[in-house]
């Protein structure tokens, strides 16, 4: 691991629960959003560029937003390992290399022997809000945890209990998945939480809400 970020004074006020760590996995950038690379017009790099700069706006926002003592970037590939380095961000390697689910357990193993609370965050969250992101935590107190995304059949954010395991069922179906582990589902008016991108029209719906300053100079 590199570049220790956590925050442990960080903790909610409302209740008597720790903040959570995020642990955010990512593809090697060859392999992600291919559904993406296959509707746009854009050369193989600039779409790696845009993988790229869509996940530092994400990781940046979460890293701002009220109940987030550290974040764990997991990823294997080191255009993705140098750039959230430079940024501050630890980084996990991801030994598993089987896919998203495995990605996660492995940093839910790494984290829980030294924090109290785990959580998962998609990568791929370009207008993400601070606020957004506080709020769902907010709203989950202690509980496990998921907010839907704007299809209503994904999973942008999923929150352990305090103490246990994350248990991640990310896929196809994930948010009956997870709702179907006991996790309580987060409905709030956080646009921008629930808007991941995997095609074009997400990437039009998330620049409606406003990108971040990677994405949109990605996009420019």
């Amino acid at each position: 691991m590199t570049a220790n970020n956590d925050r442990p004074d960080r903790r909610f006020s409302q209740q008597d629960c720790p903040a959570v760590h995020l642990v955010v996995p990512i593809k090697p950038l060859h392999l992600a959003k291919s559904r993406l690379l296959g509707e746009g017009a854009r050369r193989p790099e600039a779409h790696a560029e845009l993988v790229m700069a869509v996940a530092l706006d994400t990781v940046a926002a979460a890293r701002r937003a009220d109940g987030v003592a550290g974040i764990v970037v997991v990823t294997s590939d080191p255009a993705l390992t140098a750039e959230f380095t430079a940024e501050g961000v630890e980084v996990l390697a991801d030994l598993p290399a089987a896919g998203l689910n495995a990605a996660l357990r492995h940093g839910d193993a790494a984290l829980r022997a030294r924090v109290a609370r785990v959580g998962a965050l998609q990568a791929d969250l370009p207008a993400l809000r601070p606020d957004d992101l506080g709020a769902a935590i907010r709203a989950a107190g202690a509980d496990r945890s998921f907010c839907p995304d704007h299809h209503g059949t994904g999973t942008t954010l999923l929150l352990a209990e305090p103490g246990r395991p994350l248990d991640p069922r990310f896929g196809s179906g994930s948010a009956d998945a997870h709702a179907g582990s006991g996790a309580k589902p987060l409905v709030g008016p956080w646009d921008s939480l629930r808007c991941d991108v995997d095609t074009e029209a997400d990437l039009r719906a998330a620049t409606a809400l406003g990108l971040g300053p990677r994405t949109k100079a990605a996009i420019a």
